[in-house]
């Protein structure tokens, strides 16, 4: 027989408690990866701290500059991309700016911006590969076989408004005067070459950063998050920009009804 104590285990509610390794909080204390953080504010740099946060250690000088050259090419591209266009949207009707961000943010998904993780994650398997067979520019061709194969598009390669994506090859350059184009690296620039001889296709952004995030030690699963903290100041440009120069309550199309029978003929 089930004793009224045991029921009540049974109904009480368990919460486990929330443990990180990243920052300590104590009375008038708090402590990042190790440092105070009183000691990091005005010592280290922004692209610094985000190295710090994700990896556990500061980075070298060449490191903290090839990082804030990642951040800077993720800044914005106008107002071709979806996440822009629904964080001006928003801010057109009126909504604060943190949910216009958020909006913006949450439009972020595997057409637009996905590519740059699922591109990481294909180089570093790749390179665990090549590690094996020791033949980079042979692990290069089965990727490309197994996306072809498979119908798909080779993530980090092409760009819907650009031929050749200016970014990346200045990304490549930088990548290789602060030594941070490593196997990664040498993997994306084979698969390019064969693209480019087969399709005249070229790395765009996402390649480029996917491959030198990757010879930076980052773990795909970051990709993502860290092409949004690049964004995020172009999309609260935007958003102010929509907000005090632009008239209220935009609309996507510029007729005001439609016509019954043409949404009849649709069904």
């Amino acid at each position: 027989m089930i004793s009224e104590e045991v029921l009540k285990g049974m109904f009480q509610p368990r919460t486990t408690p929330w443990r990180t390794s990243i920052t300590k909080v104590e009375p008038n204390r708090i402590i990042t990866q190790g440092y105070p953080q009183e000691d990091l504010i005005g010592s280290i740099s922004f692209p610094e701290m985000i190295h710090l946060l994700l990896k556990g250690v500061l980075p070298t000088k060449n490191q903290e500059q090839m990082l804030q050259a990642i951040l800077v090419s993720f800044c914005d591209h106008g107002i071709t991309p979806p996440s822009t266009q629904s964080a001006r949207l928003m801010a057109s009707a009126g909504s604060p700016v943190n949910a216009c961000l958020a909006g913006g943010i949450l439009a972020f998904g595997e057409n637009h911006a996905g590519a740059i993780e699922i591109a990481m994650r294909m180089l570093q398997e790749g390179v665990k590969l090549s590690r094996n067979e020791d033949v980079t520019l042979e692990t290069a061709q089965k990727l490309i076989n197994y996306f072809t194969e498979n119908e798909k598009k080779m993530p980090g390669f092409g760009h819907r408004y650009h031929k050749k994506d200016p970014r990346a090859p200045k990304l490549i350059e930088l990548g290789r005067k602060y030594d941070c184009f490593k196997e990664h690296s040498q993997l994306a620039m084979h698969i390019q070459d064969q693209l480019s001889e087969r399709k005249g296709i070229k790395m765009n952004i996402d390649g480029a950063n996917a491959a030198l995030l990757s010879d930076m030690g980052f773990d795909w699963r970051v990709g993502c998050g860290l092409f949004i903290v690049g964004r995020i100041p172009g999309l609260l440009a935007h958003i102010h920009e929509e907000k005090t120069q632009e008239k209220p309550f935009r609309k996507l199309m510029d007729v005001d009804t439609v016509n019954e029978n043409e949404l009849i003929n649709q069904f």
